[in-house]
């Protein structure tokens, strides 16, 4: 199973965010440590708001936070929710399939049930857990870490 960029990019601002903690980060200087299109990013920004993820304060002394601690952040229920397509085969999707062997394949099963697999092993993990390296995150994506408290 792949995962879009447009997840990538969401988990990896969840990240620069956790350990940043409080502090405001702006989608340029996130853009700018990731090397991703700012544009890009402003999308993903945008739709981790809609899912009530983060929080966006536009202009001077704006940028964007978690709107959660980052222990009630689970990676799993940000994948489902900025992942729009997790039908790993076209038999998945709610349109008929032209498959010949549909009506008698036992495969749909086996693959749904690895998805499922695969969302609840992530559903155990929070993004606290993926961050608590904070100091050298930080240190990778030269970004200055807060004056306290950064995990690491």
């Amino acid at each position: 199973m792949r995962l879009t960029s447009h997840t990538d990019y969401g988990l990896r601002v969840l990240m620069y965010l956790a350990v940043q903690e409080d502090h405001n980060a702006t989608a340029p200087d996130m853009a700018d440590a990731h090397g991703l299109s700012l544009h890009h990013l402003r999308k993903v920004i945008q739709a981790l708001a809609q899912a009530d993820l983060v929080t966006t304060v536009r202009g001077r002394g704006g940028g964007v936070t978690l709107k959660l601690p980052p222990d009630q952040i689970r990676v799993g229920a940000v994948v489902r929710v900025l992942e729009t397509d997790l039908d790993i085969v076209e038999c998945f999707g709610p349109e008929p399939v032209a498959c010949a062997i549909a009506p008698a394949c036992r495969l749909k099963a086996a693959l749904h049930g690895a998805r499922e697999a695969f969302l609840k092993h992530l559903d155990q993990v929070s993004l606290a857990d993926v961050s608590r390296n904070g100091r050298a995150l930080n240190r990778l994506l030269g970004v200055q870490a807060p004056e306290e408290g950064c995990a690491g």
